[in-house]
């Protein structure tokens, strides 16, 4: 599956359990052990859990292996490693706190999310490759 299509299933499968302030960074100059970062926001405990089991779920539909599924026990921090793409699916609080966007940041990917998925006053974009 290439980088497009495992991004919009990601994003699908977080919007689908009601993800709040999704980001993707593109990570191909930082490392080659992924080519992109995505991380959301679940109200609760139980919510960034079921971020996270949306994407597992997701990429076991579609026979993606999972190379890491972490932090499920206390759901502040979930982390799921589907080779290409990392998830980080965090509390508000753990996202403030590490600030992941510092790190990965540099290059954000436009890409088309619903308004529920955006923070408030932040662009949704249309131009995003087509799902084909």
């Amino acid at each position: 599956m290439n980088i497009q299509k495992l991004q919009r299933l990601v994003i699908d499968a977080l919007e689908d359990v009601k993800a709040q302030d999704i980001k993707v960074f593109n990570t191909t100059e930082i490392t080659t052990m992924f080519d992109r970062v995505v991380l959301a926001t679940g109200t609760s405990n139980r919510q960034t859990r079921a971020l996270a089991a949306s994407v597992a779920d997701a990429a076991r539909e579609h026979k993606i292996p999972i190379v890491a599924y972490e932090g499920q026990d206390t759901g502040e921090w979930v982390l799921l490693d589907i080779g290409d793409i990392v998830v980080h699916c965090m509390q508000p609080e753990i996202r403030r706190y590490y600030n992941l966007e510092e790190i990965w940041g540099g290059k954000p990917v436009r890409v088309k999310l619903l308004p529920q998925s955006t923070p408030a006053g932040t662009p949704v974009y249309d131009d995003e490759l087509p799902d084909t």
